[in-house]
C-alpha cells in the first residue's frame, strides 16, 4: 500500500521589526502599568514597524527571503503563496500579489486569507490540500500582521496586547508519511460581536464621521472573547488528540496562537502537556495575530527533530479557531 501526498513544512522563516515597544513605554501613554500588563496577558514587549511606507508585505517578504536563502531557491520556483493577514497593505490587490511582485515569484498564483489569529491554520491546510491534489509542488504560507496600523494607543484593553510581525513555512509534498496529518477547524461568526473592527468595510464605508469615531481600529470585548478562547483552543486541541489516540505524552511540541499567557495554560492542562513542551515568546512579541505560530516554529526551529509530533492550535476574531497535528520533517 502506497504511503499518501501529503504536505511537509520543509523550511521556516520569521522577522520582527527592530523597534521595541515595552510596557513601560505604554506606562507613558496610557493609564496601565507594567506589572499589571504581566499578570493578565504575559506580554513584557512587543515589535512595531515604525518605518515610513513600509507595509505587512514588506515583513512578509524578508520572512520568505530567509526561507529562499536557506533552500537556495529561486523565486521562480514558488507554485502559490497564500497570505494569512488582517492587515493587508490595500483593500486590494491582496497583499500576496504584492508580496509575489516585490520577491520576483513571477510563476506563483496568490491569495489572501482572513481568518484573524487562526489564519495561518487555516492557510496551512489550504496549502496542503493544493500539495495532495500533486499539482503543485512549493507553497509558501505566511502568517503577517502590522497590527500596529489597527490598534488605538489610547485605548489600554487592546494596545497593551498587539504586535507587528512575519512568520513563512515552506510546503512541499511528501511520501514518508511526516508533515501535516490532519486539522479539526471552526467558525462561529456570532463571535463578531466581541472582536471586530466596525468601519472600512462594505457595510460601513470611511467616512469623516467613522474616522472621528475611531472606527477604523479593532475593538475587543475582553471578557467574552477569553472565555470563549479558553474553551474552544482547549476542546479543539483536545479532541484532535481524541481523534488520533494521542496523549500529550506523545506529543513533543504544543504551538499555541499567542493571544494571552492564561489561555495557552488553560490549552496546555486540557491536552495533559507540561508547560516545558509548550512554545511561548508572547513576552517578547505579544500578539502578531496571524504571524504568531510560524513565529514559534522559527524561533524553535533547531529544537525540532524529525518525525516530532506536534500540535498547532488558534484562536482568533470572527470567532475562528482549529487545530493541526503535524509531524516534523527535518
Amino acid at each position: 500500500m502506497s504511503t499518501p501526498l501529503r504536505a511537509s513544512i520543509t523550511a521556516v522563516g520569521g522577522y520582527v521589526p527592530e523597534t521595541k515597544l515595552t510596557n513601560f513605554d505604554l506606562e507613558k501613554m496610557v493609564d496601565t502599568n507594567d506589572e499589571w500588563i504581566k499578570s493578565r496577558t504575559g506580554i513584557s514587549e512587543r515589535r512595531i514597524l515604525k518605518e515610513p511606507g513600509k507595509a505587512s508585505s514588506d515583513m512578509a517578504v524578508k520572512a520568505i527571503e530567509e526561507i529562499l536563502r536557506k533552500k537556495h531557491l529561486d523565486p521562480m520556483e514558488i507554485d502559490c503563496i497564500i497570505c494569512a493577514t488582517v492587515t493587508p497593505d490595500m483593500v486590494f490587490p491582496s497583499t500576496a500579489n504584492i508580496i509575489g511582485d516585490k520577491l520576483g515569484a513571477k510563476n506563483a498564483f496568490g491569495f489572501d486569507l482572513g481568518a484573524a489569529c487562526s489564519g495561518f491554520l487555516f492557510a496551512l491546510t489550504t496549502g496542503s490540500n493544493f500539495i495532495e491534489t500533486g499539482r503543485y509542488k512549493k507553497i509558501i504560507v505566511v502568517g503577517v500582521d502590522k497590527m500596529s496600523s489597527i490598534i488605538d494607543y489610547t485605548d489600554r484593553a487592546t494596545c497593551i496586547i498587539f504586535g507587528d510581525g512575519a512568520g513563512a513555512v515552506l510546503l512541499e509534498p511528501t511520501t514518508d508519511g511526516l508533515g501535516i496529518q490532519d486539522s479539526i477547524l471552526k467558525s462561529d461568526g456570532s463571535g463578531r460581536d466581541y472582536l471586530h473592527i466596525k468601519a472600512g468595510g462594505s457595510l460601513k464605508p470611511a467616512s469623516v464621521e467613522t474616522v472621528m469615531a475611531k472606527e477604523h481600529y479593532a475593538f475587543q470585548d475582553g471578557q467574552p472573547v477569553f472565555k470563549f478562547a479558553v474553551k474552544g483552543m482547549a476542546d479543539v486541541s483536545a479532541e484532535l488528540l481524541e481523534k488520533h489516540n494521542l496523549t500529550g505524552d506523545d506529543i513533543a511540541w504544543l504551538v499555541p496562537h499567542q493571544a494571552n499567557l492564561r489561555i495557552i495554560d488553560a490549552t496546555a492542562n486540557r491536552m495533559g502537556l507540561p508547560m516545558e513542551k509548550v512554545m511561548i515568546n508572547i513576552q517578547k512579541y505579544g500578539n502578531t495575530t496571524a504571524a504568531t505560530i510560524p513565529l514559534c516554529l522559527w524561533e524553535w526551529e533547531t529544537k525540532l527533530n524529525k518525525g516530532d509530533n506536534l500540535i498547532l492550535a488558534a484562536f482568533g476574531g470572527g470567532f475562528t479557531w482549529g487545530a493541526t497535528w503535524l509531524k516534523w520533517a527535518y
